[in-house]
């Protein structure tokens, strides 16, 4: 007689019929994610553990749970301190990814922004990874080019393949399973630096409180989640914006005043304007909109300020004038 296999009782929690199912603990959700890490789950066991999730929606002590998995197998140096942890997985279509701009302008003035995502996993999108070369820029391959990279410029991107090529493998699986799983939530939030200030964008508005209900599950100090466009952290300036904060333990939503007071024609995509954008040599209305208004929210995020919708004003004069005064020759090479 065989024994039963020590992930099914996952699988069953989840499972179990709509009486008897449940979520997961944070210890459970923690040791499920770490069998699944260290390859000692089947893959029928995998594939069913990430649907009945996805079917269900993951819950704050669930994600909570699987991101401390996830960074007990990553081994970063102590003593690499970030200001800004910055999560890209999902990808922009519709709009160049202007944010990439936002980050780049805080680290020109000072701030050290850790920037990790994914690409590839949905076809047709425009993933940061792919945007870095443009900038002179590369994906850093591990912790020693990470740090180099911050003390250099301030910035420093990874990709998940580095920082968990398990999960990785997993978000790849979204054509073969047909849905996106919860990995893709995780790893918005693995803050693997354990930066105070955290940055990530959802989709769909009703995954921003479940974001910040992890985030503070996880310790994080102060965390933004923005509805963004794509999926992205990214302000859309011809609406109104739906933002989740964490402050110190507390959470509070709010909503961030559109840019410009009607909607913008959309423009046809043209990758040369987001260098352009940068070193001034083109006018992007809608692009330059974005990138001061998401610039705007971070700097909110950064401040010692709990967020208030009244303040947004003066915010934005700040991004406006770190925009004005960012290096416009620092992209040149």
């Amino acid at each position: 007689m065989s024994l039963e296999h020590p992930f099914a009782q996952y699988v069953r929690i989840l499972g179990k019929g709509k009486k008897g199912s449940r979520s997961l603990t944070q210890e459970e959700a923690h040791d499920a994610m770490q069998m699944i890490i260290r390859g000692e789950v089947e893959p029928e066991q995998l594939g069913a553990f990430m649907m009945l999730l996805r079917v269900k929606e993951e819950a704050p002590e669930e994600l909570a749970g699987f991101v401390s998995a996830v960074r007990s197998e990553m081994h970063p140096p102590q003593d690499l301190r970030v200001d800004i942890d910055w999560s890209t997985y999902a990808g922009k279509k519709r709009q160049l990814p202007w944010f990439l701009l936002s980050a780049l302008a805080l680290a020109d003035a000072g701030y050290r922004v850790f920037m990790h995502g994914a690409r590839g996993h949905t076809h047709g999108r425009m993933y940061t990874q792919e945007m870095l070369a443009m900038f002179g820029l590369e994906a850093c391959q591990d912790w020693q080019q990470s740090a180099a990279a911050l003390d250099r410029d301030n910035f420093a991107f990874m990709s998940i393949e580095q920082l968990s090529p398990k999960m990785s493998k997993i978000i790849n699986l979204r054509n073969i399973m047909g849905l996106r799983s919860p990995v893709h939530t995780l790893c918005r939030l693995l803050n693997p630096l354990h930066a105070e200030h955290t940055v990530d964008g959802v989709f769909h508005p009703a995954y921003g409180p479940m974001h910040q209900k992890t985030a503070m599950l996880l310790g994080v100090k102060r965390g933004l989640t923005i509805k963004g466009d794509g999926g992205e952290a990214e302000i859309k300036p011809d609406s109104d914006c739906d933002l989740q904060w964490t402050f110190d333990g507390e959470y509070q939503a709010t909503q961030w005043p559109r840019y410009y007071p009607r909607r913008l024609v959309k423009q046809d995509l043209n990758l040369e304007e987001l260098l352009g954008l940068w070193r001034g040599e083109v006018e992007h209305e809608y692009g330059e909109g974005a990138v001061i208004s998401t610039l705007a929210t971070v700097l909110q995020l950064l401040s010692d300020k709990a967020p208030e919708q009244s303040d947004a004003a003066d915010y934005i004069a700040k991004a406006e004038q770190i925009w004005a005064n960012r290096n416009k020759q620092k992209f040149n090479g």
